[in-house]
C-alpha cells in the first residue's frame, strides 16, 4: 500500500514469506485486487514444520510428501513458489505437484494453521 501511494505504477511482483503458518490472507487479496503477483519464499517453512499432524496427515492420505502438500497449497492460492533445495531428487519431487489438487476441506485445514509465525527474517523489523 505504501508503494502504491508513492508510485504511479504498481509492482508486477511482491515477494514475501508465505506458508500455512504465515497465511497472509489480507495481503493476498490486496495483491489480487491490484494485479500484483505474490511470490512465496520459505513455502516449506524451512522444513521445520513438515511433521505437523495436519500436513503429515494430508500427505499420508494423498501418498505425497509434506513438501508437495505445502507447494500445492501455495499454488492453489495463486502464488509463485520458490522452494529451496540442492538435492536433485528433492527438486524433482517438488516439481511433481501438477497432477493433483487439494480439496476445499484440505485447503481450509491448511489455512487454519496460521500463527503469524515467521521462519525468515522480517524486513519490517530491521533498524
Amino acid at each position: 500500500q505504501e508503494l502504491l501511494a508513492e508510485s504511479p505504477r504498481a509492482p508486477a511482483v511482491n515477494q514475501v514469506e508465505f506458508h500455512p503458518f504465515l497465511y497472509q490472507r489480507e495481503l493476498l487479496e490486496f495483491c489480487r485486487t491490484h494485479a500484483i503477483q505474490l511470490e512465496a519464499y520459505s513455502p516449506l517453512v524451512r522444513g521445520r514444520r513438515l511433521g505437523h499432524p495436519v500436513i503429515r496427515g494430508i500427505a499420508v492420505q494423498r501418498k505425497r510428501t509434506p513438501a508437495q502438500i505445502l507447494i500445492r497449497w501455495s499454488l492453489q492460492h495463486g502464488l509463485v513458489v520458490i522452494p529451496k533445495s540442492v538435492r536433485p531428487e528433492r527438486i524433482q519431487e517438488n516439481a511433481a505437484v501438477f497432477d493433483f489438487e487439494l480439496t476445499l476441506d484440505e485447503m481450509k485445514r491448511l489455512d487454519s494453521l496460521d500463527e503469524r509465525s515467521h521462519v525468515a527474517w522480517n524486513p519490517d523489523n530491521l533498524p
